[in-house]
């Protein structure tokens, strides 16, 4: 009966050591919001906006990542597809406009500005022309990422 009773007591403040560490441990820090893309672009922030499809990549010239992002995207320029660089040391007020948090951010968006998908960080010239592809022609790249899809 003494041996129950000591074990009981034992058990007891264990469980209170354990239950003082946690409170002395404090809250845990707060999650932090992922990056995002913006849903919705107004074409007439953006002067090369004549074709079918917009692409805009936002970019630092201070980031050597967002010069390759920018090249990569150059390249789908056509009479259906204008492309825009969006320089924040050039042009804060559509980076702050656009709530861009992070560079690069391209997005590919319809002739009224609603953008069907994005890409934060590095992304592949591969990449960039199935996610155009796909816009432009759902099913046809074959992929089926909704990570970086708007939609």
């Amino acid at each position: 009966m003494l041996q129950l009773l000591l074990a009981c007591v034992i058990a007891v403040v264990i469980i209170a050591v354990v239950r003082w560490q946690q409170n002395q441990r404090g809250a845990d820090a707060p999650t932090q919001p992922s990056w995002q893309f913006p849903a919705q672009l107004d074409p007439t922030d953006f002067v090369s906006s004549t074709g079918q499809w917009l692409v805009v990549v936002f970019t630092s010239s201070t980031c050597s990542t967002c010069a390759d992002v920018a090249a990569k995207a150059e390249v789908l320029a056509s009479s259906a597809v204008s492309v825009t660089t969006v320089d924040y040391l050039e042009q804060a007020d559509l980076h702050q406009r656009y709530e861009i948090d992070a560079v690069p951010t391209a997005v590919i968006a319809d002739e009224n500005g609603v953008v069907k998908r994005g890409f934060i960080g590095p992304v592949t010239a591969t990449d960039l022309w199935a996610g155009l592809a796909e816009v432009r022609e759902p099913g046809s790249s074959g992929t089926t990422d909704g990570c970086s899809s708007a939609d």
